[in-house]
Protein backbone atom coordinates (compact mmCIF):
# COMPACT_ATOMS: atom_id res chain seq x y z
CA UNK A 1 0.00 0.00 0.00
CA UNK A 2 1.59 3.35 -0.87
CA UNK A 3 1.30 5.40 1.96
CA UNK A 4 1.12 8.64 0.36
CA UNK A 5 -2.49 7.97 -0.81
CA UNK A 6 -4.13 7.37 2.55
CA UNK A 7 -4.40 10.79 4.33
CA UNK A 8 -5.45 11.64 7.87
CA UNK A 9 -8.70 12.48 7.13
CA UNK A 10 -9.93 8.95 5.72
CA UNK A 11 -8.28 7.62 8.96
CA UNK A 12 -10.35 9.47 10.59
CA UNK A 13 -13.56 8.14 8.94
CA UNK A 14 -12.28 4.68 9.09
CA UNK A 15 -12.03 4.89 12.69
CA UNK A 16 -15.38 6.51 12.87
CA UNK A 17 -17.23 4.35 10.50
CA UNK A 18 -15.25 1.42 12.96
CA UNK A 19 -17.41 3.01 15.77
CA UNK A 20 -20.35 3.56 14.65
CA UNK A 21 -20.81 0.62 12.06
CA UNK A 22 -23.46 2.95 10.04
CA UNK A 23 -22.62 5.24 7.14
CA UNK A 24 -25.37 7.18 7.35
CA UNK A 25 -24.05 7.58 11.77
CA UNK A 26 -21.01 8.22 10.68
CA UNK A 27 -22.04 11.26 8.09
CA UNK A 28 -23.96 13.23 10.85
CA UNK A 29 -20.77 12.79 13.56
CA UNK A 30 -18.30 14.19 10.54
CA UNK A 31 -21.02 16.91 9.32
CA UNK A 32 -20.67 14.57 5.27
CA UNK A 33 -23.09 13.67 3.54
CA UNK A 34 -23.98 9.49 2.79
CA UNK A 35 -21.90 9.55 -0.75
CA UNK A 36 -18.97 11.06 0.73
CA UNK A 37 -18.79 8.34 3.06
CA UNK A 38 -19.61 5.85 0.99
CA UNK A 39 -17.17 7.12 -1.65
CA UNK A 40 -14.49 6.89 1.17
CA UNK A 41 -14.79 3.78 2.51
CA UNK A 42 -15.20 2.13 -1.42
CA UNK A 43 -11.54 4.20 -1.72
CA UNK A 44 -10.88 2.89 1.83
CA UNK A 45 -11.05 -0.75 0.62
CA UNK A 46 -8.98 -0.44 -2.57
CA UNK A 47 -6.18 1.04 -0.63
CA UNK A 48 -6.27 -1.60 2.20
CA UNK A 49 -7.25 -4.19 -0.30
CA UNK A 50 -10.05 -5.78 2.19
CA UNK A 51 -13.71 -5.19 2.44
CA UNK A 52 -13.32 -3.68 6.26
CA UNK A 53 -17.54 -3.22 6.80
CA UNK A 54 -19.77 -5.74 5.10
CA UNK A 55 -23.21 -6.25 5.39
CA UNK A 56 -24.96 -8.51 8.20
CA UNK A 57 -27.66 -9.46 10.22
CA UNK A 58 -28.93 -5.91 11.72
CA UNK A 59 -26.88 -3.82 9.58
CA UNK A 60 -22.47 -3.44 8.94
CA UNK A 61 -20.04 -5.64 10.65
CA UNK A 62 -16.69 -5.48 10.87
CA UNK A 63 -14.29 -7.98 8.94
CA UNK A 64 -11.68 -9.26 11.08
CA UNK A 65 -8.96 -6.82 9.07
CA UNK A 66 -11.42 -4.07 10.62
CA UNK A 67 -11.38 -5.84 13.79
CA UNK A 68 -7.42 -5.95 14.37
CA UNK A 69 -7.66 -1.62 13.19
CA UNK A 70 -10.22 -1.04 15.54
CA UNK A 71 -7.88 -0.16 18.84
CA UNK A 72 -4.77 1.11 17.14
CA UNK A 73 -6.91 3.68 15.23
CA UNK A 74 -8.88 4.82 18.19
CA UNK A 75 -5.45 5.78 19.79
CA UNK A 76 -3.91 6.98 16.90
CA UNK A 77 -6.71 9.65 16.65
CA UNK A 78 -6.51 10.58 20.33
CA UNK A 79 -3.04 11.08 19.90
CA UNK A 80 -3.62 13.07 17.36
CA UNK A 81 -6.18 14.96 18.74
CA UNK A 82 -3.96 15.88 21.83
CA UNK A 83 -0.71 16.64 19.80
CA UNK A 84 -2.90 19.50 17.89
CA UNK A 85 -4.67 20.84 20.70
CA UNK A 86 -1.67 21.93 22.38
CA UNK A 87 -0.14 23.88 19.94
CA UNK A 88 -3.45 24.94 18.08
CA UNK A 89 -6.50 26.98 19.89
CA UNK A 90 -9.79 26.17 19.26
CA UNK A 91 -12.06 28.81 16.83
CA UNK A 92 -15.84 28.06 17.15
CA UNK A 93 -16.40 30.88 14.58
CA UNK A 94 -14.43 28.99 11.93
CA UNK A 95 -14.85 24.94 14.05
CA UNK A 96 -17.33 22.42 11.91
CA UNK A 97 -18.78 19.28 12.68
CA UNK A 98 -21.43 17.93 14.94
CA UNK A 99 -21.98 18.51 18.93
CA UNK A 100 -23.08 15.03 20.70
CA UNK A 101 -25.27 15.79 23.62
CA UNK A 102 -27.50 13.01 25.45
CA UNK A 103 -30.36 15.07 27.72
CA UNK A 104 -32.99 13.12 29.90
CA UNK A 105 -36.41 14.29 27.88
CA UNK A 106 -37.70 16.42 30.80
CA UNK A 107 -34.38 18.49 29.88
CA UNK A 108 -34.73 18.91 26.43
CA UNK A 109 -37.19 21.73 26.14
CA UNK A 110 -35.79 24.23 28.67
CA UNK A 111 -32.22 23.92 27.57
CA UNK A 112 -32.58 23.13 24.00
CA UNK A 113 -33.73 26.05 22.47
CA UNK A 114 -31.64 28.15 24.28
CA UNK A 115 -28.62 26.49 23.69
CA UNK A 116 -29.29 26.47 19.53
CA UNK A 117 -29.73 30.09 19.86
CA UNK A 118 -26.37 29.91 21.46
CA UNK A 119 -24.22 27.61 18.85
CA UNK A 120 -25.68 29.56 15.88
CA UNK A 121 -24.86 32.64 17.44
CA UNK A 122 -20.65 31.56 17.97
CA UNK A 123 -20.30 28.37 15.96
CA UNK A 124 -22.64 28.77 12.86
CA UNK A 125 -20.72 25.90 11.51
CA UNK A 126 -21.73 23.49 13.94
CA UNK A 127 -24.51 21.54 14.19
CA UNK A 128 -26.79 19.94 17.35
CA UNK A 129 -26.90 16.22 17.48
CA UNK A 130 -28.92 15.48 20.90
CA UNK A 131 -29.98 11.82 22.06
CA UNK A 132 -32.80 10.98 24.89
CA UNK A 133 -30.60 8.55 27.37
CA UNK A 134 -30.74 7.81 30.99
CA UNK A 135 -27.96 7.73 33.46
CA UNK A 136 -26.84 4.46 32.48
CA UNK A 137 -27.17 4.72 28.75
CA UNK A 138 -25.19 7.98 28.66
CA UNK A 139 -22.90 6.45 30.57
CA UNK A 140 -22.18 4.04 27.93
CA UNK A 141 -22.35 6.56 25.28
CA UNK A 142 -19.65 8.47 26.32
CA UNK A 143 -17.53 5.08 26.44
CA UNK A 144 -18.33 4.60 23.09
CA UNK A 145 -17.42 8.08 22.18
CA UNK A 146 -21.33 8.27 20.53
CA UNK A 147 -21.73 11.47 22.93
CA UNK A 148 -19.41 14.47 23.77
CA UNK A 149 -21.09 15.44 27.01
CA UNK A 150 -24.16 14.11 28.88
CA UNK A 151 -26.41 15.55 31.70
CA UNK A 152 -28.67 14.16 34.02
CA UNK A 153 -28.88 12.58 37.76
CA UNK A 154 -26.37 9.61 38.37
CA UNK A 155 -25.97 8.09 41.31
CA UNK A 156 -22.61 6.35 41.26
CA UNK A 157 -20.11 7.66 38.16
CA UNK A 158 -17.10 4.89 37.50
CA UNK A 159 -14.01 6.89 38.20
CA UNK A 160 -12.84 7.60 34.11
CA UNK A 161 -16.43 10.15 33.54
CA UNK A 162 -15.58 13.54 34.81
CA UNK A 163 -19.20 15.65 36.58
CA UNK A 164 -19.41 18.68 37.19
CA UNK A 165 -22.66 19.77 38.93
CA UNK A 166 -25.06 22.43 36.58
CA UNK A 167 -28.00 22.86 38.54
CA UNK A 168 -30.99 21.65 41.22
CA UNK A 169 -34.17 21.08 40.79
CA UNK A 170 -37.53 20.58 42.25
CA UNK A 171 -40.58 18.11 41.76
CA UNK A 172 -43.72 20.20 41.41
CA UNK A 173 -47.42 19.32 40.56
CA UNK A 174 -48.82 20.69 36.49
CA UNK A 175 -52.47 20.37 36.06
CA UNK A 176 -55.40 22.35 34.16
CA UNK A 177 -56.14 25.83 34.64
CA UNK A 178 -59.67 25.44 36.43
CA UNK A 179 -58.63 22.16 38.04
CA UNK A 180 -60.79 21.21 40.82
CA UNK A 181 -57.81 21.04 43.32
CA UNK A 182 -57.15 25.00 42.45
CA UNK A 183 -60.40 26.00 43.13
CA UNK A 184 -61.01 28.69 46.08
CA UNK A 185 -61.49 26.98 49.61
CA UNK A 186 -60.00 23.33 48.15
CA UNK A 187 -57.71 21.65 49.72
CA UNK A 188 -54.49 21.02 48.57
CA UNK A 189 -52.39 18.79 50.22
CA UNK A 190 -50.75 15.37 49.53
CA UNK A 191 -54.07 13.56 50.57
CA UNK A 192 -55.89 15.07 47.42
CA UNK A 193 -53.27 15.20 45.32
CA UNK A 194 -53.73 11.11 45.52
CA UNK A 195 -57.13 11.36 45.29
CA UNK A 196 -57.05 12.35 41.16
CA UNK A 197 -55.46 10.28 38.61
CA UNK A 198 -52.13 11.17 36.97
CA UNK A 199 -49.81 10.94 34.47
CA UNK A 200 -46.90 9.85 34.39
CA UNK A 201 -43.31 10.10 32.16
CA UNK A 202 -41.31 7.22 32.49
CA UNK A 203 -38.20 7.37 30.32
CA UNK A 204 -38.16 3.39 30.98
CA UNK A 205 -41.45 2.85 29.77
CA UNK A 206 -42.66 1.51 32.75
CA UNK A 207 -45.93 3.01 34.67
CA UNK A 208 -43.63 4.17 37.55
CA UNK A 209 -41.51 7.16 37.86
CA UNK A 210 -38.98 9.01 40.41
CA UNK A 211 -42.46 10.63 42.63
CA UNK A 212 -43.53 7.23 42.91
CA UNK A 213 -40.15 6.14 44.45
CA UNK A 214 -40.82 8.56 47.04
CA UNK A 215 -44.05 7.95 47.86
CA UNK A 216 -43.04 4.33 47.54
CA UNK A 217 -40.49 5.33 51.37
CA UNK A 218 -43.45 6.61 52.54
CA UNK A 219 -46.04 3.87 52.10
CA UNK A 220 -47.96 5.62 49.80
CA UNK A 221 -48.77 5.05 46.18
CA UNK A 222 -50.75 6.84 43.06
CA UNK A 223 -52.85 6.09 40.87
CA UNK A 224 -51.52 6.14 36.91
CA UNK A 225 -54.30 6.74 34.66
CA UNK A 226 -51.85 7.34 31.09
CA UNK A 227 -47.91 6.46 31.32
CA UNK A 228 -46.00 7.41 28.64
CA UNK A 229 -42.30 7.58 27.59
CA UNK A 230 -41.73 11.28 27.02
CA UNK A 231 -43.17 14.46 27.37
CA UNK A 232 -44.58 15.39 23.94
CA UNK A 233 -48.11 14.88 24.41
CA UNK A 234 -48.33 16.56 28.28
CA UNK A 235 -49.58 19.15 27.39
CA UNK A 236 -52.97 18.00 25.81
CA UNK A 237 -53.06 15.05 28.01
CA UNK A 238 -53.53 17.83 30.96
CA UNK A 239 -55.26 20.56 29.07
CA UNK A 240 -58.34 17.96 28.72
CA UNK A 241 -58.59 15.82 31.73
CA UNK A 242 -58.35 16.46 35.88
CA UNK A 243 -54.98 14.39 35.90
CA UNK A 244 -52.32 15.90 37.56
CA UNK A 245 -48.96 15.31 36.27
CA UNK A 246 -45.66 15.87 39.09
CA UNK A 247 -42.40 16.72 36.90
CA UNK A 248 -39.35 18.61 37.45
CA UNK A 249 -40.01 22.63 37.92
CA UNK A 250 -38.18 23.67 34.74
CA UNK A 251 -39.68 21.72 32.34
CA UNK A 252 -43.25 22.23 33.67
CA UNK A 253 -42.34 25.89 33.54
CA UNK A 254 -42.65 25.71 30.25
CA UNK A 255 -45.63 23.94 29.66
CA UNK A 256 -47.67 26.20 31.96
CA UNK A 257 -45.87 29.05 29.81
CA UNK A 258 -47.09 27.95 26.65
CA UNK A 259 -50.30 25.80 27.72
CA UNK A 260 -53.58 26.64 30.04
CA UNK A 261 -51.64 24.34 32.57
CA UNK A 262 -51.00 26.09 36.14
CA UNK A 263 -47.54 24.70 38.60
CA UNK A 264 -48.39 24.11 42.00
CA UNK A 265 -45.68 23.54 44.84
CA UNK A 266 -45.83 19.59 45.65
CA UNK A 267 -46.85 19.45 49.41
CA UNK A 268 -44.30 17.19 50.89
CA UNK A 269 -40.81 17.68 51.48
CA UNK A 270 -38.26 16.56 49.29
CA UNK A 271 -34.52 16.93 48.25
CA UNK A 272 -33.82 18.65 45.48
CA UNK A 273 -33.04 16.69 42.12
CA UNK A 274 -29.34 17.52 41.02
CA UNK A 275 -28.48 17.87 37.38
CA UNK A 276 -24.93 16.96 36.25
CA UNK A 277 -22.84 17.21 33.34
CA UNK A 278 -20.71 14.43 32.42
CA UNK A 279 -17.89 13.62 29.91
CA UNK A 280 -15.07 11.12 29.25
CA UNK A 281 -11.47 11.78 31.26
CA UNK A 282 -9.83 11.47 27.57
CA UNK A 283 -11.29 14.91 27.05
CA UNK A 284 -10.29 16.93 29.69
CA UNK A 285 -7.71 18.89 27.78
CA UNK A 286 -9.26 18.75 24.38
CA UNK A 287 -9.97 22.76 23.77
CA UNK A 288 -13.24 21.83 21.69
CA UNK A 289 -14.79 19.41 24.16
CA UNK A 290 -14.12 22.25 26.83
CA UNK A 291 -15.97 25.06 24.60
CA UNK A 292 -19.07 22.75 24.24
CA UNK A 293 -18.86 22.09 28.23
CA UNK A 294 -18.87 26.17 28.81
CA UNK A 295 -21.80 26.84 26.46
CA UNK A 296 -24.01 23.40 28.07
CA UNK A 297 -22.94 25.31 31.45
CA UNK A 298 -23.85 28.66 30.50
CA UNK A 299 -27.22 27.61 29.09
CA UNK A 300 -28.46 25.86 31.81
CA UNK A 301 -26.68 28.47 34.31
CA UNK A 302 -29.40 31.25 32.35
CA UNK A 303 -32.61 28.53 32.06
Amino acid sequence: MNLSQLDMNLLKLLSVLIEERSVTRTGERLGRTQSAVSNALNRLRKLLGDELLVRGRGGLVLTARAEALRQPLKEMMLLAEICLSESAAFDPAMAEGVCRIALPDRLALPVLPSLLDRLRERAPGMSLHVMTADREQAIALLDDERIDVAVGSPEVLPSHIRAEVLFDDELVCLCRRGHPLLRAGATFDLKAVLSFPHLVVSASGGRTAIFDSLLSERGLSRRPLVSISNFSAVPQLLERTDMIGVFARRVSTVFADAFALQIRPLPMRLAALQHVMMWHGRDDGNPRHAWLRGQLRETCGAV
